[in-house]
């Protein structure tokens, strides 16, 4: 039986009728892994003792009878700077080389509760600070597609580990487009909720007030389950809200906005034509679409890249050899120590971000960047604000380009950067936003994002689940 080609309602309903075992299943997945993830180099630890003892449990529980959550037995893989209590959490550093976590994730208990299987944890870009998987301190991740490029990044891993069929999903972290933009290069679906619906407790902070926890799955419907998951108001985490839930928007009945600003000179003009053609046969398919703008949007790359460094210098700081993370041994006094220590256990964008912020964060600098930084950013939710007055969700491509080669933008910073254009004005706003695939051109995938109101997942998925239908014609 190939399980990797199962959804999540497929393998709960062959567990439930006792088609398969969750031992069976497990181990397939883990000798799958074991023999293909040495070309993918997805995962950075694999779990295995971890997996056949949850799968055991699971077992015993369908056996007995008991409630059976919709998750259980799903095996799933973790994006590393997402706490497992006892299992290796590096956030693909060597700062953190040897770390173990010494507690559950408010999301990982969420789905232990349900008895999700865990095979392991996935390869990153250091810190989330990337949008290739190169940036890892320990292996490039190809992407499952063309192994000759990048899977995105950052929760590159993550999104390659679901698109090889080494799991049935993978929860990855969203600060700029990192569960989105790898999504679109891998062809899988990738949802980023609303800034405060999915606890950040136990996720390693990048930039606290852009962060967010998403699943990456190989369909719309699976998206939604492990969202239903995870979500919800958390006391360990201020930031959570308790969001009453509605079923969502029939999208039938939605007005589309489709943004001028988001088709721009220097697209890919085979992106460009593919996400037009899936907005004609949204068209086609009867649902009003109407062109809309959103001016502030050249903006928000130059602002994301303000705040997002200044909040990362704060938040790493905490990482000197002493408190957090790995020490060198070596120095004569305190700022020796941490030079020693920072210099050799941090990566080159890492320090890149960390000089970048502490900079724009500095006496005399602070009003002339960080500051309008933020005024920037509440124009751009403004826009949004505006634009949903008139229309219900808001459809743009993921990405500007296909993936591409594997070192081809690693040296040239600005060139990555534009890699996450079309993804980080979500995150400026706190919105929800999705990825999934709409066409492949020469077996590489296109990805299409839909951004919703904030709370507005589930219209984001039922427009999602009826979309997949139009563009899979």
């Amino acid at each position: 039986m190939n399980f990797s080609l199962m959804s999540i309602r497929e393998i709960g309903e062959g567990l439930r009728g006792k088609k398969f075992s969750c031992l069976e299943m497990t181990n397939y997945f883990l000798d799958k892994i074991e023999k293909d993830d040495v070309e993918i180099s997805s995962f950075l630890t694999v779990t295995k003792e971890l997996a056949l003892s949850q799968a055991k449990k699971v077992d015993e529980r369908i056996e007995r009878g008991d409630d059976l959550p919709v998750l259980l037995g799903i095996p799933s893989a973790i994006k590393d700077n997402i706490l497992i209590k006892g299992i290796k959490c590096t956030s693909a550093s060597k700062i953190l080389e040897n770390y173990k976590a010494p507690y559950d994730a408010t999301v990982i208990k969420k789905l232990k509760d349900q008895g999700v299987v865990f095979l392991g944890k996935t390869n990153m870009d250091e810190f989330a600070m990337g949008s290739s998987t190169e940036n890892s301190a320990f292996q490039v991740t190809k992407n499952p597609l063309d192994h000759s490029r990048v899977p995105g990044g950052s929760s590159g891993g993550s999104a390659a580990a679901v698109a090889a069929g080494f799991c049935s999903f993978a929860l990855g972290s969203d600060t700029g487009g990192s569960i989105r933009q790898p999504a679109s290069f891998c062809g899988v679906v990738g949802l980023k909720p609303t800034y405060g619906f999915v606890s950040r407790y136990g996720l390693m902070a990048m930039a606290s007030s852009l962060d967010q926890i998403g699943p990456l799955t190989k369909t719309v419907e699976d998206a939604r389950y492990v969202f239903e998951a995870i979500s919800g108001k958390d006391p360990k985490d201020s930031t959570s809200v308790q969001v009453e839930i509605d079923n969502g928007m029939d999208p039938k009945k939605m007005t589309i906005g489709i943004p001028k600003e988001y088709f721009v000179e220097g697209m890919d003009s085979e992106v460009e034509s593919s996400i037009r053609e899936a907005i004609e046969k949204i068209k086609g398919a009867g649902i009003k679409v109407e062109d809309i703008s959103l001016p502030h949007t050249e903006y928000a790359l130059p602002a994301y890249y303000i705040i997002s460094p200044s909040e990362t210098s704060a938040n790493l700081s905490r990482y000197d050899g002493l408190r957090y993370g790995n020490s060198s041994g070596e120095g004569v006094d305190l700022s020796e120590i941490y030079f020693k220590n920072r210099g050799r256990g941090f990566g080159r964008e890492v320090k890149r971000r960390i000089i970048l912020g502490t900079y724009s964060l500095s006496s005399g600098y602070y009003d002339a960047y960080y500051k309008r930084a933020q005024k920037v950013r509440t124009l751009i939710k403004n826009d949004f604000e505006k634009a949903f007055e008139k229309v219900d969700l808001i459809v743009v491509p993921s990405s500007p380009t296909l993936p591409f080669k594997i070192g081809e933008k690693r040296e040239d910073p600005l060139s990555m950067y534009l890699s996450d254009v079309f993804t980080i004005p979500a995150n400026l706003a706190g919105l929800p936003a999705m990825s999934m695939p709409c066409k492949k051109i020469r077996d590489l995938s296109v990805g299409i994002q839909l951004i919703g109101k904030p709370f507005g997942e589930y219209s984001i998925l039922n427009a999602g689940e009826l979309f997949e239908k139009i563009w899979m014609k």
